[in-house]
């Protein structure tokens, strides 16, 4: 089950609420003095929103002060500040603007937010906790006196004025109502993935609009480069194998040996948000998932799911001998880059460690998915996750500065064909235009395109019906005058 958070496409834009991470402080922003209780709880509350993930720069950005460029279909989003400073975070957000910005998407000047930040979640949370994360923004978090860049979105995205009818459209109205003929736990659980954790953000498919498709709920999303998976209860495209203690267990550590490992935006998930959360509250959004109906109800898929793909094994035999450069363009060009550059890792078979440190690379949900995005963004970008278990790191063979091996768009189909052919998917197959493209932050949306097409029709239409008033206003004075 991996993802990108960094997300997160839909978990990216000017966001709302903060995590866990912030000291406490003496009163900044507010006139009103908070408990220390209520400090703790909406620091509690802003964990499980996962708010550090998306609005601190990982590359040495302070703690919420933003600045996280993020890619999404529609270009590229910088997350905002928002500490209490009074100049460029939300230091003077009174509590109702604050409310209005988490759970209507609404700024505390008036303007729209996009629906990247997860506002469409943040609607079900109630007021107790607004109040809650209220107290620990103002007054458990360190105000940062630093202007986040702003996001520049292509014509026509960037008028926020639109976002009025898609929230009429699509944003959900009021708290959370429980389900009296659920369990409490269950309620719980509900409330936490579909509120503070907004699971649905990244794992349910978007429409055309971007709007999430209510009726595909959590089976699965590509979200930047990474591909989200179906986490319903479906035990062959979701994690219906699943138990209750393994999927507690996936929250907590970012991995299930032989299953799966996070990467991306749900390593950040982990490390910031999941695996400081109670064991109660980890087994109600357990509960919850793991009740979520698969979107193939009414056609059951069939078949091996994700996780029981694969054997170890290995080509090396075939090109030992034989110079690299030259096989580096054969058949065995995949088995080559393996050998070279993760045998030492993963095993020449492909195994992992005893440990399971480093996993193996069969019955493993980033080589045996419905997509190749995961295995893709995997080697371009690595793995990065740390909890109280320990820190796991997979360098990035992408081009990055930090990158020890550099591994071009056709070496990474190249290796990306092997491990599917060997040890996942063998029915997807990677192309180098696939990797630029994951290379490139994930596929694009053609919304923007569409949307100035309709806005130069609709320029015409209005130009024309101008032209038109103007002409019948002209006749209708020459006949006056006649």
């Amino acid at each position: 089950m991996i993802v990108t958070n960094t997300m997160k496409i839909f978990k990216s834009l000017a966001l709302a609420a903060p995590l866990s991470l912030g000291l406490l402080l003496p009163a900044v922003a507010s006139a009103e003095d908070f408990s220390k209780e209520l400090i703790e709880k909406g620091r509690y509350i802003a964990t499980a929103s996962d708010c550090m993930a998306c609005h601190t720069n990982h590359e040495g950005g302070k703690p919420m002060a933003g600045g996280l460029p993020l890619a999404s279909p529609v270009g590229t989003i910088i997350s905002t500040n928002i500490t209490p400073s009074k100049e460029f975070g939300i230091g003077n957000y009174t509590e109702a603007q604050f409310a209005d910005a988490v759970r209507k998407g609404v700024r505390g000047d008036g303007a729209n937010l996009y629906p990247a930040m997860p506002y469409t979640a943040y609607a079900v949370m109630t007021d107790e906790d607004i109040h809650a994360l209220y107290a620990y923004f103002m007054q458990g978090v360190q105000p940062v006196d630093e202007k986040a860049p702003e996001t520049k979105l292509p014509f026509p995205m960037n008028i926020r004025a639109s976002m009025m009818g898609w929230n009429l459209l699509f944003r959900p109205n009021g708290p959370y109502v429980a389900n009296p003929k659920q369990s409490a736990e269950w309620n719980r659980g509900k409330y936490l993935a579909e509120g503070a954790a907004h699971c649905s953000t990244c794992h349910t498919p978007r429409g055309f609009l971007m709007q999430e498709q209510a009726s595909l709920n959590l089976s699965g999303a590509q979200v930047g480069p990474w591909f989200a998976p179906d986490i319903t209860s479906d035990k062959v495209t979701g994690i219906g194998s699943w138990s209750q203690d393994e999927l507690v267990a996936y929250l907590k550590t970012g991995r299930i040996e032989h299953k799966a490992q996070a990467a991306g935006s749900m390593a950040e998930a982990i490390s910031y948000s999941f695996q400081h959360l109670t064991d109660a509250d980890l087994n109600a959004i357990a509960t919850y998932i793991r009740s979520v109906p698969s979107a193939h109800a009414g056609t059951p898929a069939s078949g091996e799911s994700r996780f029981d793909q694969g054997k170890p094994g290995t080509d090396s035999a075939a090109f030992r001998g034989k110079k690299f450069a030259e096989e580096l363009k054969g058949d065995h060009a995949g088995a080559q880059i393996f050998s070279a550059n993760c045998a030492s890792c993963h095993g020449y078979d492909a195994k992992g460690t005893a440990d399971g440190y480093y996993p193996s690379l069969f019955q493993n949900a980033a080589t045996a998915g419905p997509s190749a995005a995961n295995l893709i963004a995997t080697i371009l970008y690595g793995v990065d996750r740390e909890t109280e278990h320990g820190h796991v790191f997979m360098p990035p063979f992408g081009d990055q500065v930090n990158a020890m091996v550099s591994l071009d768009n056709t070496e990474v189909a190249s290796l990306a064909n092997y491990i599917l052919k060997d040890y996942g998917n063998a029915k997807l197959t990677v192309k180098p235009a696939d990797v630029q493209v994951i290379r490139e932050g994930g596929p694009r949306s053609n919304l923007v395109q569409l949307a100035r097409v309709g806005v130069l029709i609709g320029g015409i239409v209005a130009l024309v019906i101008a032209l038109l008033i103007a002409f019948l206003l002209l006749r209708r004075a020459k006949k006056a005058t006649a």
